[in-house]
């Protein structure tokens, strides 16, 4: 690779580093301002900005933010799993593992019913 390319490389593993950080940092002081930030759509952002800086490729940015939108419809179960395991005393990581779970199945149930609709992602 070229010391340019590694450059860039590290540009957007400290950009997304930094973002990252922001936003723990923020979600350990406000719960509110914490998930308003989350809930951002900033890593979609930072993709389509790394993609149409390094190729242009607005075809591949369309594709992209079109398979995010269905797969956010099937994440936003872990919002509603993870909060209800944890208020049940849960421990953290099964509670984590057993959202990730659920996610994954909602993933695997979504892509399937897309199919049947003609939707490919």
């Amino acid at each position: 690779m070229s010391d340019e390319t590694m450059l860039q490389y590290a540009f957007k593993v400290i950009v997304s580093a930094l973002v990252i950080v922001v936003v723990s940092e923020l979600g350990k002081r406000s719960s509110f301002w914490g998930a308003l930030l989350t809930s951002l759509p900033l890593t979609s952002l930072m993709a389509f900005i790394w993609i149409w800086r390094d190729t242009g490729n607005v075809a591949a940015i369309a594709s992209l933010s079109h398979g995010i939108f269905w797969m956010v419809i099937a994440s936003l179960p872990l919002f509603l799993v993870l909060p209800a395991l944890l208020r049940n005393g849960v421990a953290f990581w099964p509670a984590l593992g057993l959202s990730c779970v659920v996610v994954i199945g909602m993933y695997f149930a979504l892509t399937r019913v897309l199919e049947r609709f003609g939707v490919r992602l």
